[in-house]
């Protein structure tokens, strides 16, 4: 009998950060619609996925490949499903051919994982992948990211050298305790002024996924369009089954 009130504490979570979501746009005068929630369901059983899905959320992510292609099967294909964090190049068909309705990598943090990417969505004909560039935004060595300094050059490589691939925003990934620092934020959001203006691009057609469980409401009302929420929606993880990427 436990596991359906864990279930139903996962639902009422969603509810109320879907809740505190529009709010904080509201206070950023930004619509709600406008901020995407990818509920990370990293460690999380499949079960407890659907029922998520089933009280009408679309949008997942999850972070470790051989846990993701495992588990993407078992779940309907409308999900609109992330991938978020860092892949190794020997991964990428293992993922992308695993999870056909993939509709975002969050991570790509170098050329090479970029042109893998594109090969791949090449080879399995499948439908352009929309990719954010991951920028290192806190200086910490043991963070994946490129420096602020080579977003430009990334994002270039991506729109103008990667045809199967779709540009279509900018990423950080915060602190251990899923919290980042306004300065995080506003690094990033100085990024996508720049890449902007080197693409031509407007800023609504660059999305900023910055924003977790400790820190989201803050980050929306400092222009995210993208948070990603996944302890205080599904609890506390269990990583003793982890696996590297």
């Amino acid at each position: 009998m436990a596991a359906p009130a864990v279930e139903g504490v996962a639902v009422t979570a969603l509810r109320s950060v879907l809740l505190r979501v529009r709010q904080a746009a509201e206070r950023a005068a930004t619509q709600p619609e406008r901020v995407r929630v990818v509920a990370v369901s990293k460690t999380k059983p499949v079960s407890l996925i659907r029922q998520i899905y089933d009280a009408g959320h679309r949008c997942f992510g999850e972070n470790y490949v051989q846990e993701f292609v495992q588990k993407a099967p078992q779940l309907p294909e409308d999900i609109e499903w992330h991938f978020i964090g860092h892949l190794q190049s020997n991964k990428v068909k293992t993922l992308l051919g695993g999870v056909p309705n993939l509709a975002f990598f969050q991570g790509v943090d170098n050329e090479k994982i970029a042109n893998h990417l594109d090969r791949a969505v090449l080879s399995l004909e499948r439908n352009p992948l929309k990719i954010f560039v991951q920028v290192n935004t806190s200086g910490e060595p043991s963070k994946s990211g490129i420096d602020p300094s080579g977003c430009v050059r990334l994002a270039e490589h991506v729109k103008l050298h990667c045809p199967h691939l779709e540009f279509s925003g900018l990423m950080t990934i915060g602190m251990p305790d899923y919290t980042s620092t306004p300065e995080n934020f506003r690094t990033l959001s100085k990024c996508r002024v720049e890449v902007c203006k080197a693409l031509g691009m407007t800023e609504d057609q660059c999305e900023l996924s910055m924003g977790m469980s400790g820190d989201f409401e803050q980050a929306i009302e400092m222009g995210s369009t993208n948070v990603r929420i996944g302890s205080t929606i599904f609890g506390p993880r269990d990583y003793s089954k982890k696996q590297p990427n």
